[in-house]
């Protein structure tokens, strides 16, 4: 339908639908505050399950659409793309949350363990990648695991948050998640539940009119899948996220911060799930090429230079950012950079 429009037109589509997401992410992050404290999940535990599927939502619609078009790669390189894209967004979080580095502060277990729930979740399409190839009904098995491997990782979480086994070392700077105390404290978790449940399908929505008007734009410009999956859809539909990040952090919410980010990665990969069932031409992992798997080994990275900061917890940093945010930050620079010149 959008590819008969202009390519004006279609670049309006995409930014009216960029402003919607801009917008009700916004609204989200204090919702999700209210309902970390509502159902004594906490804040780590909610950014990752809660407010990390909300906010990946909208790219999440992109790649089903994306896939049942039989775009696989603009599929995948959406959904892949935007973990490095959301994982730099701490960085600049990092940037305004100016008593601390921000990895510091926000000393969480639960934020370390999605951290590696997450790693091993992205290792799955990338040994997908390279078994032979095979489909039922299809789909690959490996999507049945990353479903398994979440799952896991769900149960775990809200045990690692009621039971830890290992706890983090106060500081004076280290920031504990603490229940508000507004006129909102006395609703129930549904009344919080059901405008966060309206903006979830706003943001699904939004997501569908990226897609469409994406793969228009891809053809009226003649830009590959992976340049626009990975660096215009993946970005657009990853601004939840910064906004929500950016929001929590001034709100002083800052597990709910790094566990938002977190767990809308650990989304995104679990997501890729519903996009090889979408891809009707066979498995998703064998219908993309070498240059989608980028995104992948640069998200992995990311991660794991994250995961190393929330360990070690330095304080403090040049410009008072930690040093992985600033690692982080040139990680994803160089990527940006090799992709647009690689095409």
């Amino acid at each position: 339908m959008l590819s008969d429009l202009s390519l004006t037109a279609n670049l309006i589509v995409f930014a009216v639908a960029a402003l919607v997401i801009l917008v009700a992410g916004t609204k989200m992050t204090g919702m999700a505050d209210r309902i970390a404290d509502r159902t004594g999940l906490g804040e780590a535990v909610t950014g990752g399950l809660l407010l990390g599927a909300a906010t990946s939502l909208s790219g999440t619609v992109v790649s089903i659409t994306s896939a049942l078009d039989g775009r696989a790669s603009l599929a995948f390189s959406n959904g892949v793309g935007g973990i490095a894209a959301q994982t730099a967004f701490l960085a600049l979080a990092d940037l305004i949350y100016r008593r601390a580095n921000l990895e510091h502060a926000a000393a969480d277990v639960a934020n370390l363990f999605q951290s590696t729930l997450l790693m091993l979740m992205m290792v799955v399409p990338l040994a997908a990648f390279v078994m032979p190839e095979m489909a039922f009904w299809s789909v690959h098995p490996a999507s049945v695991v990353l479903v398994g491997i979440y799952l896991f990782g769900a149960y775990a979480s809200v045990g690692v948050r009621q039971s830890p086994m290992w706890r983090a070392v106060d500081t004076q700077e280290t920031r504990d998640d603490q229940p508000e105390d507004d006129e909102d404290a006395q609703k129930s978790a549904v009344s919080l539940l059901v405008p966060f449940a309206a903006l979830m399908v706003l943001l699904g929505l939004a997501g569908y009119a990226i897609a469409r008007s994406a793969g228009a734009l891809t053809e009226q410009l003649g830009l590959s899948s992976a340049l626009v999956g990975a660096l215009m859809t993946a970005v657009v539909t990853s601004l939840p996220e910064l906004v929500t990040t950016l929001a929590a952090v001034r709100r002083g919410a800052l597990q709910l911060a790094v566990g938002g980010i977190i767990g809308g990665n650990t989304f995104d990969v679990l997501f890729l799930t519903l996009s090889d069932i979408s891809y009707r031409d066979g498995s998703l992992y064998h219908a993309i090429g070498t240059g989608d798997l980028f995104w992948v080994v640069v998200g992995l990275a990311m991660t794991a230079v994250l995961l190393i900061g929330l360990i070690l917890r330095e304080e403090s940093g040049p410009a008072n950012m930690g040093w992985e945010s600033l690692t982080m930050l040139g990680i994803y620079g160089g990527a940006v950079g090799f992709q647009a010149w690689s095409g």
